[in-house]
């Protein structure tokens, strides 16, 4: 490895750090909610607030971080991030109230969803183009492991407070668990914050500012000089198109021609979330415990989850480009179909006692049932949804596209967080994952039928057959 990558290398890692933050800020909640319902006294729609309401302020986060950044830099936008996390961070750990602690989760939702957004752009519009799909992975590999990583910490301070240690004792990690859970977020957020200071500004921002000589200063690093040259040449010529062209409005999405790419888009963007991902993942320890095998291996089991679901990331974006978008699509929707199956029958053939307390039911069952959920969307849904919008779109509405259907991804997300807690109490889990594995068939036989395979195309081949179809 050379010195230009090395250094490419290691500033897509600090930036990609804010994919980190987002996966666990965004998981974390998943061990909390065990402990503030019954000390806050909540009802089923509130612990769903209080999970969902992160992704309602990141949804608008997402929308303002684009203008924003062009506005004053990827940098310090950024940078904003980065504090969001730290007080976000802070502030629900300290939370007196369920209101006080809604707000802050509520904060640190503008911080994933301006990492959501300008990370991996940062990272594209820095990194050279044969290592920019490599380092642009990096974002989203972070993601999952900031998932992982919240579940390990869950049960880390669950375990350390119930021990006898004196230092453990000393912090209250017992008694204030649900605290140190939301709190210790502050640390990676801190060093974010001061690790962004030893990255360059965005080579593509400073040109649009009219800053040639540090731009062509700042990819001088990530590359030779003469190649730096040139690539200063194509964002010259890249930036006059752009003022050239007419902007996309968003009417242009719902014309004849846009019918079929449109209809692909939304149904995957709905699809991804209507199969119950985010109830797994944000409420995975108070499923486990439901199937009857106590809270310290509940919290265990969902550091499983967290492993599962980094392996099998990994192991489609390695496939993505070989095997292709359809098979890994409807191998991963066939596997969540029959694993929602599998809970809905482990959950439906336990027996419960006259007051409805638990008496018998498989847990094994129930974690092979989740575990291959997990494993069937990390290798489908998860990554492919994005690589197909980034595919799909013409060139001339893909930004405004991009943006619809993340949009109505995230609307679907935060009503399936925020009603999920409600199911379970009025549907019970049986029928709430059989509805969940429905939306899976479903799913199969639509994207099935009308998803054309694009891997080793050219996008302008695809736009040829797609659109006007």
């Amino acid at each position: 490895m050379n010195t230009n990558t090395r250094y490419t290398v290691r500033v897509a890692l600090i930036v990609a750090l804010g994919g980190f933050l987002m996966g666990f800020d965004a998981s974390v909640i998943s061990g909390v909610v065990t402990f503030i319902e019954p000390q806050f006294n909540l009802t089923n729609i509130q612990v769903g607030w209080a999970v969902a309401s992160l992704t309602l302020t990141a949804t608008i986060g997402m929308m303002l971080s684009g203008p924003l950044s062009d506005r004053f830099g990827r940098r310090p936008v950024l940078k904003i991030a980065a504090l969001l996390f730290s007080v976000s961070a802070i502030a629900s750990a300290l939370a007196p109230d369920y209101l006080f602690l809604v707000v802050a989760r509520m904060l640190g939702g503008f911080g994933v969803g301006v990492a959501l957004i300008i990370a991996p752009m940062y990272i594209a519009e820095i990194a050279p183009a044969h290592l920019r799909g490599r380092m642009v992975s990096f974002n989203q590999l972070n993601i999952v492991i900031g998932i992982s990583a919240a579940y390990f910490s869950n049960y880390l301070i669950l375990g350390l407070g119930q021990s006898d240690l004196a230092w453990a004792q000393a912090l209250h990690l017992g008694e204030w668990n649900w605290r140190w859970m939301l709190g210790v977020e502050t640390l990676p957020a801190i060093f974010y914050f001061f690790a962004l200071f030893t990255v360059p500004e965005s080579p593509r921002w400073l040109v649009m500012r009219g800053k040639d000589d540090d731009a062509l200063a700042v990819m001088a690093q990530v590359t030779d000089r003469a190649r730096a040259e040139a690539e200063l040449s194509d964002i010259h010529a890249s930036l006059q198109a752009e003022q050239n062209a007419e902007r996309a409005s968003f009417r242009e999405l719902f014309t004849p021609s846009m019918k079929l790419v449109l209809t692909i888009g939304l149904s995957v963007a709905v699809l991804q979330q209507l199969t119950g991902i985010n109830s797994v993942f944000f409420y995975a320890p108070k499923i486990f415990e439901q199937s009857g095998i106590g809270t310290d291996a509940a919290f265990m089991q969902a550091v499983l989850v967290g492993l599962i679901n980094l392996v099998f990331t990994v192991l489609a974006i390695a496939l993505i480009d070989k095997l292709g978008r359809r098979p890994l699509l409807g191998f991963g929707l066939a596997g969540i179909a029959f694993c929602m199956f599998l809970l809905a029958y482990g959950f439906g053939s336990a027996t419960y006692g006259a007051n409805g307390e638990l008496v018998d039911i498989n847990p094994t069952l129930i974690l092979i049932g989740i575990l291959g959920f997990v494993a069937s969307f990390a290798i489908s849904l998860g990554p492919v949804m994005w690589v197909l919008f980034s595919e799909l779109f013409p060139n001339r509405v893909r930004a405004v596209a991009i943006s619809f259907v993340g949009l109505i991804n995230s609307a679907v997300s935060f009503l399936v967080q925020l009603v999920f807690p409600w199911e379970l109490e009025n549907f019970g889990n049986s029928m709430t994952f059989l509805i969940y594995g429905v939306f899976a068939v479903l799913g199969l036989v639509i994207v099935m039928r009308i998803l054309p395979e694009t891997k080793g195309r050219s996008l302008e081949e695809l736009e040829a057959e797609l659109v006007g179809r």
